[in-house]
């Protein structure tokens, strides 16, 4: 069973299917859920949330355009990609030398567009784009 339980709000204003999407990102981010593990049918959030189960395969649809969760037929939705983003001491020493960096960009001149020129270029060249579009 998954670790994620849907609260619908009707009130909200916001589409019922958009909700369970920020709910599943929210899990995400928090590392409720994890790559791997699987999400409840849409028979099963329809049977604790009265949503009908249309509504939540329009959720997961776009939770699987955006390459969080993957459907594998017979077997359920099952979450393909984490958000979390754990603060770790890598990360620390990463952003210290960030800073550095762009503390020497600026002393040469660069504004920020120069920067965001520069620090996009080799994004990009590292790391390319490969699902955007």
């Amino acid at each position: 069973m998954s670790a994620v339980e849907f609260r619908i709000d009707r009130r909200s204003g916001v589409a019922t299917y958009l909700q369970i999407v920020q709910q599943v990102q929210q899990a995400l981010r928090l590392g409720v859920l994890v790559e791997g593990d699987r999400l409840p049918t849409a028979a099963q959030v329809a049977a604790t949330t009265k949503v009908n189960p249309n509504t939540t395969l329009k959720a997961y649809r776009e939770l699987e355009r955006e390459g969080l969760v993957e459907p594998r037929p017979g077997l359920g939705t099952f979450v393909s990609r984490t958000l979390a983003r754990p603060d770790s001491a890598a990360d620390a020493v990463l952003r210290e030398e960030l800073r550095a960096w762009m503390d020497r960009a600026r002393a040469e001149g660069l504004d920020r567009e120069d920067v965001r020129a520069l620090l996009n270029s080799v994004l990009e060249d590292r790391f390319p784009a490969s699902r955007e579009g």
